[in-house]
């Protein structure tokens, strides 16, 4: 089965989703969606499959968004679609294509549904947190 995962290697949840889809033993199509944005009909797709609104898919930390005045609540999905394809860092990652689904894998443990295989060992995210055991099970907090 292919996965598919729209990453930005400068995001820790983006390489940490990348980490759990590699710890079951899966190698993806890994689009770097920063140099290769997808186009205005592939995005729309992406975020109706996700079940997302087009506004919780903008990303507006660390980008363009308040310049580009998508702050306003006048902004129409598709102006804000245009924006995200016209400036990719403002497109929320990373997005993970399987054929169980399509997420937006914030946090990263969400890609864990949509994988076909188990977790084949221990994996901690990048900040210290365990999210997979040793046998390569789920580890729940709280």
């Amino acid at each position: 089965m292919t996965v598919i995962i729209y990453h930005n290697p400068d995001c820790g949840t983006s390489r940490n989703t990348l980490g759990l889809i590699r710890n079951a033993g899966i190698e993806p199509v890994i689009i770097d969606y920063l140099k290769h944005p997808p186009d205005a009909a592939t995005l729309i797709d992406l975020i109706v499959k996700a079940g997302l609104t087009v506004r919780s898919a903008v990303r507006q930390k660390g980008t363009p968004f308040m310049e580009l005045g998508l702050d306003s609540p006048t902004i129409t999905n598709q102006a804000l679609v245009e924006a995200m394809v016209a400036h990719p860092i403002l497109i929320n990652r990373p997005f993970v294509v399987t054929a169980l689904g399509v997420r937006l894998c914030r946090p990263s443990e969400l890609v864990l549904d949509l994988l076909p295989q188990l977790q084949r060992g221990a994996f901690t995210k990048e900040d210290g947190e365990r999210v997979i055991d040793e046998h390569g099970q789920r580890i729940t907090h709280g």
